[in-house]
């Protein structure tokens, strides 16, 4: 299943599923109102959800539809750093032997075709595409060879990164932090719909309309289950945490000459199987 989150008609948070250009409102059908809710209801959610669309009868247009992050308020967002060889090579880093974590908060991403916004102090505005994985079931303590059982599916993110900000210090925080300077979306794809670990499929950024990242999630130095069970060692893992699992090479700081986002830009993520993320860039009032 293909869950979207928006904003209905009453101006209220609500969940979607998708059928083809179609959405079928599981919250008007007495579902709950976020994924987050959904997750923590574990099989009989899913469940739920499926025989909801079943006895639809009621379809909404995508066209025009309000999008909000798949995931409303996560108890942890883990992203990770340098998680492709040749980005690490271009950002002058040694592939790491152990993941590089660190996090990004619920004010620092947007929806899908909501703007990114570039702030007043900085001028060095990047992208970054990346493929989340979702939480489905909690634990701690992960073994790797269970770890895909723990994960209900995937989503995009553009982890939007003031290189400045993010370079004055060697923790990252506060340059991956800025308010609506990435984005996730537009959809929540379960693992059933996609290969094992979401392994194996293409991604790419694009900048008005020119490809400047073109990989493959095959390419991770840590793939999903790793990533999953190396979290779950530090604390225990909650339905609606997420993983934002790195970026490939391509990104605008490493370019030359460099490439920075500015306001009228629109920036895409996609990845095969899941879509594409779309955000146009405005300056901070």
């Amino acid at each position: 299943m293909r869950f979207i989150a928006f904003t209905n008609e009453q101006g209220r948070p609500a969940l979607g599923v998708r059928s083809g250009q179609e959405l079928i409102d599981v919250t008007a059908l007495g579902l709950p109102a976020t994924l987050d809710e959904l997750l923590r209801q574990g099989d009989a959610g899913m469940q739920a959800a499926r025989d909801a669309v079943e006895r639809a009868t009621h379809r909404l247009p995508l066209d025009g539809l309000r999008y909000l992050p798949p995931v409303s308020n996560p108890a942890k967002a883990f992203a990770i750093g340098l998680n492709y060889t040749d980005h690490a090579a271009e950002s002058n880093f040694d592939a790491p032997k152990y993941p590089v974590v660190f996090q990004r908060y619920v004010s620092s991403w947007v929806g899908h075709e909501a703007a990114l916004v570039r702030p007043k102090v900085s001028t060095q505005f990047d992208y970054e595409a990346e493929l989340v994985a979702v939480i489905g079931r909690g634990g701690r303590y992960i073994p790797k060879e269970r770890a895909l059982e723990h994960v209900a599916g995937y989503s995009l993110f553009n982890d939007g990164s003031l290189r400045d900000y993010q370079l004055r210090t060697n923790q990252w925080t506060l340059g991956k932090n800025f308010d609506a300077s990435g984005s996730f979306g537009p959809e929540f794809v379960t693992a059933d719909e996609l290969p094992a670990g979401a392994s194996g499929l293409r991604l790419r950024c694009r900048l008005n309309g020119e490809t400047l990242q073109d990989a493959n999630t095959r390419n991770m130095i840590f793939d999903v289950a790793t990533l999953v069970s190396c979290c779950s060692e530090a604390m225990a893992l909650q339905p609606g945490d997420i993983i934002i699992t790195g970026t490939p090479a391509g990104v605008g700081m490493a370019r030359k000459p460099q490439v920075w986002m500015k306001a009228g830009d629109v920036c895409e993520v996609e990845i095969e199987g899941i879509g594409v993320l779309r955000n146009p860039i405005v300056d901070e009032a």
